[in-house]
């Protein structure tokens, strides 16, 4: 049982730092149009400490790479606001673009636009202040896409601002992990080696957050087994693009 004192201060740290939240993601976060399921997840993916690191702002243009169910995209489209964007670039290959396509044609998220993710698409989409991935740039070396993960990052860092950043959240693998093979099997990217490609490409690393790693995660299971999925051990990066 918690006495008396230790209440309080657990009180007074959860008022402190709820009033430390920037008021657009305070507000994005307390939408009362959110999805009971995505509230659910708030406790895990810590979506008020993921946006203050990412400094999104109000009126700021936001392209989210995969962004798969939505989660992150509701929660950017309240907290950019109606003067800013939020770009959702998704592949359309198996429907991946169902969900966000769904989203934008809600009312109250007419800031939200769904655009194809490629070489040619990537070409259109507009500046952003800042580039969010989530869980998913391990994707850009599964077998399965075929694609040449040097020319996509160098295309990525065409589309942020001079001065803009991109956000890279992802499951970790052991140091040295093969990356394909780790990405087709586990789902997984050694966090050393991200940083090596996406500064290959011209970002520059900005500082990382800790606030999603798990020191309990052996790195060996996939991350849909039962026994750790929603429990990775996750790193969060920000890049900036020089100005």
């Amino acid at each position: 049982m918690r006495t008396p004192l230790l209440a309080l201060a657990v009180s007074l740290i959860a008022l402190g730092s709820a009033a430390a939240q920037p008021a657009n993601i305070k507000a994005a976060l307390t939408d009362p149009a959110r999805p009971a399921a995505d509230v659910a997840r708030d406790m895990v993916r810590k979506p008020a400490e993921v946006l203050a690191f990412a400094r999104i702002r109000p009126g700021d243009t936001v392209i989210e790479l995969i962004p798969g169910g939505g989660y992150f995209t509701r929660i950017l489209a309240k907290a950019v606001g109606p003067t800013g964007k939020v770009v959702a670039a998704s592949p359309s290959v198996r429907d991946m673009d169902k969900a966000v396509k769904a989203i934008a044609a809600e009312p109250g998220y007419g800031n939200v636009a769904v655009v194809g993710f490629d070489a040619a698409a990537i070409a259109a989409w507009p500046k952003a202040d800042v580039m969010l991935t989530a869980q998913n740039y391990h994707d850009f070396h599964l077998t399965q896409a075929h694609l040449d993960v040097a020319a996509i990052d160098r295309l990525l860092f065409s589309a942020v601002k001079p001065g803009g950043y991109l956000i890279v959240e992802d499951h970790v693998a052991t140091t040295g992990a093969p990356v394909v093979q780790t990405a087709d099997t586990l789902h997984r990217i050694d966090p050393a080696l991200a940083r090596q490609e996406l500064e290959a490409a011209g970002f520059v690393f900005d500082g990382e957050s800790a606030i999603l790693r798990n020191s309990t995660d052996d790195h060996s299971k996939i991350v849909f087994d039962p026994a750790i999925r929603g429990k990775t051990d996750q790193f969060l990066y920000r890049f900036r693009k020089p100005a």
